[in-house]
């Protein structure tokens, strides 16, 4: 896992023919706004969260968020441990990507 900022989130996402954005937020919270083509898969699924995991293409680059930036980091690592590597965490998530578009 590696940690951007929103200018280099956006930049490496520009440049990335392989990139999926995914959002693991909550029903509730991706209901008030998400990122342009994202993907979302709640991490408060517990299982259900790792089952939709392993479906993810392994050759693909994630660029992951959630609210601040913390259930990201975790979702990176559950990630990781399945083998999906390529992994990338929104520094301050939703929220300051929010706040600076």
């Amino acid at each position: 896992m590696t940690d951007l900022t929103i200018p280099q989130w956006e930049e490496k996402i520009a440049q990335d023919k392989d990139a999926v954005i995914l959002d693991v937020r909550t029903e509730e919270e991706v209901e008030n706004g998400m990122i342009e083509g994202a993907k979302h898969i709640d991490i408060y699924l517990g299982q259900g969260f790792l089952d939709e995991v392993e479906k993810l293409d392994k050759s693909k680059n994630y660029y992951v968020y959630c609210r601040s930036g913390v259930r990201s980091v975790q979702a990176c690592a559950l990630m990781g441990q399945k083998g999906l590597n390529n992994t990338y965490n929104l520094l301050g998530g939703y929220n300051a990507w929010d706040a600076a578009h």
